[in-house]
């Protein structure tokens, strides 16, 4: 029998290894034109566009900032790079994860970890910028249900507790967009803070 492909061919010309992914094999040339097309909600939601992971993860980062506005560069890299190994694997939806247990936690958790040592960040976060990212995370995911995929308000109170108060500016990023706008922010913002960050490091 022949043996399984578990590589990825990217538009870059990079092949990446689901098994051994190697941050020489990520580009965000591929992250950010895959997490464009990759719908959330399994594009159940509203609008004449999907909603894709780009945008919701410029949406976690607005929150996060928001509130924690002493958050270092590497944290709101890290913030939007939380859902970056969708691009390989596509957004798996928590009823799906619920049927199928943790059997793809690991080969996330691979992903992520090439994918942070790509930009120069740690492996892994540390335990209060993980919880940071996730309440962020589950204040989008009210937002999103409630304004795009037809949750009612105590629905969502049930599954993503309930929100603090935001700005109107980070409420005007659930207006979904087409995707190649989506592509360009997410590119931009990366590219932004890799900038800073590179500068920041100079400066020590």
């Amino acid at each position: 029998m022949k043996e399984a492909r578990v590589w990825q061919r990217m538009l870059s010309g990079r092949r990446l290894d689901l098994l051994d992914p190697s941050p020489l094999d990520v580009e965000l040339e591929d992250i950010a034109h895959g997490l464009a097309r990759v719908a959330r909600w399994n594009g159940q939601t509203e609008g004449g566009h999907i909603f894709s992971v780009a945008q919701h993860s410029l949406l976690v980062e607005a929150i996060a900032s928001h509130l924690d506005p002493q958050m270092t560069t590497e944290q709101r890299l890290a913030t939007l790079l939380h859902d970056a190994p969708e691009y390989v694997i596509g957004d798996i939806i928590s009823p799906f994860k619920a049927v199928i247990g943790d059997a793809y936690k690991a080969i996330e958790s691979r992903l992520l970890a090439a994918i942070h040592i790509h930009f120069g960040l740690p492996p892994e976060i540390n335990a209060s910028s993980k919880r940071a990212i996730k309440k962020a995370d589950r204040q989008a995911a009210f937002l999103e249900a409630t304004r795009l995929a037809g949750f009612s308000r105590e629905e969502a109170l049930k599954y993503f507790g309930r929100p603090e108060p935001l700005s109107r500016s980070i409420e005007t990023l659930l207006e979904p967009w087409p995707i190649h706008v989506a592509e360009e922010r997410y590119r931009r913002e990366i590219t932004r803070l890799m900038d800073a960050l590179s500068s920041q490091r100079r400066a020590i």
